[in-house]
Protein backbone atom coordinates (compact mmCIF):
# COMPACT_ATOMS: atom_id res chain seq x y z
CA UNK A 1 0.00 0.00 0.00
CA UNK A 2 2.45 2.58 0.53
CA UNK A 3 4.64 1.49 -2.39
CA UNK A 4 1.84 2.11 -4.24
CA UNK A 5 0.73 5.62 -2.65
CA UNK A 6 5.16 6.58 -3.45
CA UNK A 7 4.31 5.99 -6.73
CA UNK A 8 1.91 7.42 -7.49
CA UNK A 9 3.04 10.44 -6.01
CA UNK A 10 6.27 10.30 -7.96
CA UNK A 11 3.69 10.29 -11.18
CA UNK A 12 1.62 13.08 -10.17
CA UNK A 13 4.94 15.32 -8.73
CA UNK A 14 6.30 14.67 -12.59
CA UNK A 15 2.71 15.96 -14.34
CA UNK A 16 2.65 18.79 -12.24
CA UNK A 17 5.15 20.78 -14.66
CA UNK A 18 2.65 19.84 -18.18
CA UNK A 19 1.69 23.32 -19.61
CA UNK A 20 -0.18 24.49 -22.55
CA UNK A 21 -0.27 27.76 -24.71
CA UNK A 22 -1.68 28.71 -28.21
CA UNK A 23 -0.18 31.85 -29.55
CA UNK A 24 -1.47 33.83 -32.78
CA UNK A 25 0.86 35.95 -35.20
CA UNK A 26 1.20 37.67 -38.47
CA UNK A 27 2.93 36.46 -41.07
CA UNK A 28 6.47 38.26 -41.16
CA UNK A 29 6.12 39.32 -37.81
CA UNK A 30 8.37 37.38 -34.94
CA UNK A 31 7.35 35.22 -32.49
CA UNK A 32 8.95 34.59 -28.71
CA UNK A 33 8.41 30.99 -27.39
CA UNK A 34 9.49 32.01 -23.35
CA UNK A 35 10.41 29.62 -20.69
CA UNK A 36 9.56 31.82 -18.16
CA UNK A 37 13.31 31.41 -16.39
CA UNK A 38 15.01 34.24 -15.72
CA UNK A 39 18.09 32.73 -15.84
CA UNK A 40 19.00 29.14 -16.98
CA UNK A 41 20.54 26.67 -13.79
CA UNK A 42 23.96 25.46 -14.42
CA UNK A 43 22.45 21.44 -14.45
CA UNK A 44 19.14 22.28 -16.36
CA UNK A 45 18.82 20.86 -19.97
CA UNK A 46 16.81 23.03 -22.16
CA UNK A 47 14.93 21.40 -25.38
CA UNK A 48 12.84 22.77 -27.87
CA UNK A 49 10.88 20.23 -30.59
CA UNK A 50 9.05 20.90 -33.47
CA UNK A 51 5.78 18.92 -34.82
CA UNK A 52 4.38 16.02 -34.62
CA UNK A 53 7.72 13.93 -34.77
CA UNK A 54 9.19 16.16 -32.44
CA UNK A 55 12.03 17.13 -34.55
CA UNK A 56 14.83 18.60 -32.34
CA UNK A 57 15.29 22.24 -33.38
CA UNK A 58 17.02 23.79 -30.18
CA UNK A 59 19.04 22.78 -27.15
CA UNK A 60 20.56 24.22 -24.04
CA UNK A 61 23.01 22.21 -22.25
CA UNK A 62 24.71 25.09 -20.05
CA UNK A 63 27.32 22.97 -18.26
CA UNK A 64 28.37 21.35 -21.05
CA UNK A 65 28.30 24.75 -23.15
CA UNK A 66 25.86 23.74 -25.18
CA UNK A 67 23.52 26.20 -27.41
CA UNK A 68 22.53 25.10 -30.58
CA UNK A 69 19.77 25.60 -32.88
CA UNK A 70 19.23 22.88 -35.62
CA UNK A 71 16.96 22.82 -38.65
CA UNK A 72 13.66 20.74 -39.97
CA UNK A 73 14.70 18.42 -43.19
CA UNK A 74 12.77 20.61 -45.43
CA UNK A 75 14.74 23.85 -44.51
CA UNK A 76 11.90 26.09 -42.96
CA UNK A 77 13.57 27.53 -40.02
CA UNK A 78 16.48 27.93 -42.04
CA UNK A 79 18.26 31.50 -40.03
CA UNK A 80 14.99 31.91 -38.00
CA UNK A 81 15.66 30.59 -34.88
CA UNK A 82 17.43 32.31 -32.35
CA UNK A 83 17.88 31.13 -28.61
CA UNK A 84 18.46 33.58 -26.15
CA UNK A 85 21.35 32.16 -23.80
CA UNK A 86 20.33 33.41 -20.21
CA UNK A 87 16.51 32.42 -20.33
CA UNK A 88 16.54 29.59 -23.32
CA UNK A 89 13.38 30.98 -24.62
CA UNK A 90 13.53 30.50 -28.47
CA UNK A 91 12.58 33.44 -31.13
CA UNK A 92 11.29 32.24 -34.86
CA UNK A 93 11.92 35.22 -37.14
CA UNK A 94 10.31 36.12 -40.82
CA UNK A 95 7.59 33.93 -39.95
CA UNK A 96 5.83 31.89 -42.63
CA UNK A 97 1.96 30.44 -42.62
CA UNK A 98 4.68 26.57 -42.59
CA UNK A 99 5.90 27.44 -39.18
CA UNK A 100 2.23 27.16 -38.03
CA UNK A 101 2.46 23.79 -35.46
CA UNK A 102 2.99 22.57 -32.24
CA UNK A 103 5.99 23.65 -29.89
CA UNK A 104 6.88 21.19 -26.93
CA UNK A 105 9.44 22.75 -24.36
CA UNK A 106 11.36 20.38 -22.14
CA UNK A 107 13.13 21.37 -19.01
CA UNK A 108 15.18 18.24 -17.85
CA UNK A 109 16.11 18.92 -13.98
CA UNK A 110 15.59 16.75 -10.96
CA UNK A 111 11.65 17.15 -12.02
CA UNK A 112 10.68 17.38 -15.79
CA UNK A 113 8.73 20.64 -16.81
CA UNK A 114 7.11 20.63 -20.24
CA UNK A 115 5.30 23.09 -21.99
CA UNK A 116 3.79 23.01 -25.46
CA UNK A 117 2.91 25.92 -27.46
CA UNK A 118 0.22 25.74 -30.00
CA UNK A 119 1.72 28.34 -32.52
CA UNK A 120 -0.70 29.98 -35.79
CA UNK A 121 0.83 31.98 -38.07
CA UNK A 122 -2.03 33.68 -40.85
CA UNK A 123 -1.01 35.22 -44.00
CA UNK A 124 -1.76 39.03 -44.59
CA UNK A 125 -4.74 39.84 -45.37
CA UNK A 126 -6.05 41.39 -49.23
CA UNK A 127 -8.36 44.34 -49.20
CA UNK A 128 -11.63 43.14 -50.66
CA UNK A 129 -12.69 44.02 -53.81
CA UNK A 130 -16.15 45.12 -54.38
CA UNK A 131 -17.94 44.97 -58.43
CA UNK A 132 -20.44 45.51 -60.27
CA UNK A 133 -22.32 42.11 -61.55
CA UNK A 134 -24.55 43.42 -64.65
CA UNK A 135 -24.95 39.64 -65.64
CA UNK A 136 -27.32 38.94 -62.98
CA UNK A 137 -30.91 38.73 -63.59
CA UNK A 138 -33.23 38.78 -61.17
CA UNK A 139 -37.37 40.10 -61.39
CA UNK A 140 -36.07 43.28 -59.71
CA UNK A 141 -32.79 44.02 -61.85
CA UNK A 142 -34.82 47.59 -62.46
CA UNK A 143 -34.65 48.32 -59.15
CA UNK A 144 -31.29 46.61 -57.68
CA UNK A 145 -27.69 46.78 -58.15
CA UNK A 146 -26.17 43.27 -57.80
CA UNK A 147 -22.43 43.35 -56.23
CA UNK A 148 -19.97 40.81 -55.50
CA UNK A 149 -17.14 41.40 -52.78
CA UNK A 150 -14.18 38.94 -53.41
CA UNK A 151 -10.69 38.20 -52.05
CA UNK A 152 -8.11 35.55 -53.95
CA UNK A 153 -5.35 33.35 -52.36
CA UNK A 154 -6.85 33.24 -48.63
CA UNK A 155 -7.31 30.80 -46.24
CA UNK A 156 -8.80 30.21 -42.27
CA UNK A 157 -10.78 33.68 -43.35
CA UNK A 158 -14.38 34.83 -43.00
CA UNK A 159 -15.66 37.45 -45.73
CA UNK A 160 -18.71 38.97 -44.56
CA UNK A 161 -20.89 41.84 -45.45
CA UNK A 162 -22.51 44.37 -43.31
CA UNK A 163 -25.19 46.78 -42.98
CA UNK A 164 -23.97 49.79 -40.83
CA UNK A 165 -22.63 47.11 -37.88
CA UNK A 166 -25.64 44.50 -38.68
CA UNK A 167 -23.83 41.29 -40.57
CA UNK A 168 -25.84 40.48 -43.43
CA UNK A 169 -23.97 37.62 -44.74
CA UNK A 170 -20.65 35.84 -44.08
CA UNK A 171 -18.48 33.06 -45.50
CA UNK A 172 -15.65 30.79 -43.83
CA UNK A 173 -12.97 28.68 -45.34
CA UNK A 174 -10.11 26.86 -43.69
CA UNK A 175 -8.57 25.66 -46.45
CA UNK A 176 -5.38 27.49 -47.98
CA UNK A 177 -4.88 29.59 -51.19
CA UNK A 178 -8.55 29.65 -52.56
CA UNK A 179 -10.91 32.65 -53.94
CA UNK A 180 -14.19 33.89 -51.96
CA UNK A 181 -16.63 36.07 -53.27
CA UNK A 182 -19.94 36.71 -51.84
CA UNK A 183 -22.88 37.96 -53.46
CA UNK A 184 -25.08 41.49 -52.08
CA UNK A 185 -27.78 43.02 -53.44
CA UNK A 186 -29.13 47.01 -52.72
CA UNK A 187 -31.49 49.30 -54.26
CA UNK A 188 -30.30 51.93 -56.49
CA UNK A 189 -31.24 54.51 -54.28
CA UNK A 190 -30.04 53.05 -50.78
CA UNK A 191 -29.09 55.60 -48.14
CA UNK A 192 -27.42 52.67 -45.89
CA UNK A 193 -23.60 52.33 -45.71
CA UNK A 194 -22.44 48.47 -46.58
CA UNK A 195 -18.90 47.45 -46.30
CA UNK A 196 -17.48 44.01 -46.96
CA UNK A 197 -14.73 42.85 -44.09
CA UNK A 198 -12.57 40.02 -44.11
CA UNK A 199 -11.19 38.58 -40.87
CA UNK A 200 -9.26 35.83 -39.77
CA UNK A 201 -8.46 35.76 -35.57
CA UNK A 202 -5.80 38.49 -35.21
CA UNK A 203 -6.68 41.17 -37.91
CA UNK A 204 -9.33 42.26 -40.85
CA UNK A 205 -9.57 44.55 -43.93
CA UNK A 206 -12.67 46.44 -44.62
CA UNK A 207 -14.17 48.13 -48.24
CA UNK A 208 -16.74 50.46 -47.89
CA UNK A 209 -19.29 50.34 -50.67
CA UNK A 210 -20.35 53.61 -52.71
CA UNK A 211 -23.67 53.35 -54.07
CA UNK A 212 -23.62 56.40 -56.05
CA UNK A 213 -20.27 55.59 -58.04
CA UNK A 214 -20.55 51.88 -58.61
CA UNK A 215 -24.10 50.89 -58.97
CA UNK A 216 -25.54 52.91 -62.05
CA UNK A 217 -28.70 51.30 -63.78
CA UNK A 218 -27.90 48.83 -66.24
CA UNK A 219 -30.59 49.90 -68.24
CA UNK A 220 -28.11 52.37 -69.46
CA UNK A 221 -25.74 49.87 -70.78
CA UNK A 222 -28.57 48.76 -72.86
CA UNK A 223 -29.36 52.20 -74.24
CA UNK A 224 -25.54 52.62 -75.54
CA UNK A 225 -26.49 49.22 -77.17
CA UNK A 226 -29.33 50.98 -78.75
CA UNK A 227 -27.67 54.18 -79.65
CA UNK A 228 -25.10 51.98 -81.63
CA UNK A 229 -27.40 49.32 -83.02
CA UNK A 230 -29.72 53.25 -84.36
CA UNK A 231 -26.18 54.63 -86.01
CA UNK A 232 -25.47 50.78 -87.89
CA UNK A 233 -29.03 51.17 -89.45
CA UNK A 234 -28.68 54.82 -90.50
CA UNK A 235 -25.62 53.43 -92.24
CA UNK A 236 -27.10 50.73 -93.55
CA UNK A 237 -30.01 53.16 -94.59
CA UNK A 238 -27.84 55.60 -96.24
CA UNK A 239 -25.88 53.31 -97.92
CA UNK A 240 -29.19 51.40 -99.57
CA UNK A 241 -30.51 55.09 -100.53
CA UNK A 242 -27.17 55.61 -102.46
CA UNK A 243 -27.60 52.03 -104.34
CA UNK A 244 -31.27 53.23 -104.84
CA UNK A 245 -30.01 56.91 -106.07
CA UNK A 246 -27.77 54.77 -108.74
CA UNK A 247 -30.08 52.32 -109.68
CA UNK A 248 -32.58 55.35 -110.65
CA UNK A 249 -29.37 57.08 -112.42
CA UNK A 250 -28.92 54.33 -114.38
CA UNK A 251 -33.01 53.65 -115.49
CA UNK A 252 -32.95 57.62 -116.74
CA UNK A 253 -29.73 57.62 -118.76
CA UNK A 254 -30.75 54.16 -120.73
CA UNK A 255 -34.34 56.37 -121.29
CA UNK A 256 -32.66 59.67 -122.54
CA UNK A 257 -30.47 57.43 -124.83
CA UNK A 258 -33.71 55.46 -125.77
CA UNK A 259 -35.11 58.20 -126.61
CA UNK A 260 -32.17 59.81 -128.76
CA UNK A 261 -32.08 56.44 -130.86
Amino acid sequence: MIHTFVLFCLFFWRLIGVFSESVSVMEGDSVTLNTDLTEIPEDDEILWKYGAEKSLIAQIRRAAGVFSTSDVPDGRFRDRLKLDRQTGSLTITNTRTEHTGEYQLEIRRAKLSSQTYHVSVYARLPVPVITRDCSSSSSSSQQNCSLLCSVVNVGHVTLSWYKGHSLLSSISVSDLSISLSLPLEVEYQEKNSYSCVINNPITNQTTHLDISKLCQPCSEVHIHSCDTVEAVMRLVVTALMGVASAAAAVLLLNDVRSARG
